[in-house]
């Protein structure tokens, strides 16, 4: 996909939903989409206290300096992927999610210059890799899967990768970003 179609996708100023924050831990991500390409995401280290192992996007805690939620998007971005803040366009945000482990997202959705080269934080970050667009606009994709877990029964996104499981909230959040892809939201 080309930048002035990602750019369309999420015009500058597009509404979306600012949840209270109430109790929960505030956190942003950086959606980082890359014409041509797809979106970034990062698999985080085994070593990690919350959630090891797992395809999240780059991000987290939202500091009390973070002014925004897009500053404490970038700044973790620049801490785990090497990202300068400098080098994304920043398109506005999504929906926020609230997570079943007490987390509030901020989704940042940014444009990054098309080979960038980023350098993922090896005590944070064990691999850093692509979601294809081909793979976002496919219709076919995610697929929805059910489980028994602490709470019960859960139904969940999961897309396909090789190599990684994408699931849970990062699942959700990219189904999201696959419907204004596809012109669906």
């Amino acid at each position: 996909m080309k930048a002035e179609v990602l750019r369309a996708a999420f015009p500058q100023g597009f509404a979306y939903r600012n949840l209270q924050q109430g109790r929960l831990r505030a956190a942003a991500v950086l959606v980082a989409l890359e014409p041509g390409n797809g979106v970034w995401l990062t698999r985080r280290s085994t070593r990690m206290t919350a959630h090891p192992g797992q395809v999240s996007f780059p991000g987290g805690k939202i500091e009390p300096y973070d002014v925004t939620p897009e500053a404490g998007a970038l700044r973790e971005a620049q801490e785990e992927i090497g990202l300068e803040p400098a080098r994304a366009e920043i398109l506005g945000r999504m929906d926020d999610y609230v997570t079943g482990t007490g987390f509030h997202i901020a989704p940042v959705v940014a444009l990054v210059p098309e080979k960038v080269a980023l350098l993922p934080a090896t005590e944070e970050v064990e691999e850093l890799f692509v979601l294809p667009f081909s793979v976002l606009l496919n219709p076919e994709y995610p697929a929805r899967r059910r489980a028994v877990g602490q709470v019960g029964l859960r139904e969940f996104w999961v897309w396909p990768h090789e190599d990684h499981v994408i699931w849970g909230a990062t699942a959700e959040m990219l189904y999201r970003v696959a419907m204004r892809l596809r012109g669906v939201a």
